[in-house]
């Protein structure tokens, strides 16, 4: 009987210790301001505290993805062109960029390679499928076997309307 007690106790301090040692990051601090700026006021910041947890979990897959990739970025979608792993893929997706470049040159093109061997050409950044709808159907009837895929997008430029 002791034994059980202790074997339960034991694994409380434990599972108590696990939740402690997690990193949580409240709203309330990604806002804060230096103390002594005399311009600066109070914020206020009232909302449930699983709002907290879902900010707290972006933050921690965005670390991610930039351990991953070594560049910051956002979920999105991007309009892909050109995938192949055969022996000529390098100079055939440079062609195939090459020739995107020259059909649509305000889109930014970017080469992708994923092993074993994989090149592919992605362009675009959307944050959501519909934008990258509108613009897949003018690229399609030039490039058939394109098609969206999920990925990490550059920052859009907010300044720009």
């Amino acid at each position: 009987m002791i034994r059980s007690f202790f074997l339960i106790f034991v694994l409380l301090c434990f599972s108590s210790g696990v939740i402690l040692a997690q990193s949580f990051i409240k709203t309330a601090d990604l806002f804060k301001r230096p103390e002594n700026d005399l311009r600066s006021g109070q914020l206020n910041i009232y909302q449930d505290a699983s709002l907290d947890t879902l900010i707290n979990r972006y933050i921690l897959m965005s670390k991610k993805v930039y351990k991953e990739k070594n560049y910051y970025g956002m979920t999105g979608f991007r309009i892909q062109i050109y995938a192949s792993s055969n022996r000529n893929a390098r100079e055939e997706s440079n062609k195939a960029r090459a020739d995107f470049i020259n059909k649509f040159p305000d889109i930014v093109s970017y080469p992708v390679y994923q092993d074993p061997g994989y090149f592919k050409i992605r362009v675009g950044d959307f944050r959501t499928r519909t934008e990258s709808t509108k613009l897949f159907l003018t690229i399609s009837k030039e490039f058939p076997d394109s098609y969206i895929v999920p990925d990490i997008i550059n920052f859009p430029d907010l300044n720009t309307k």
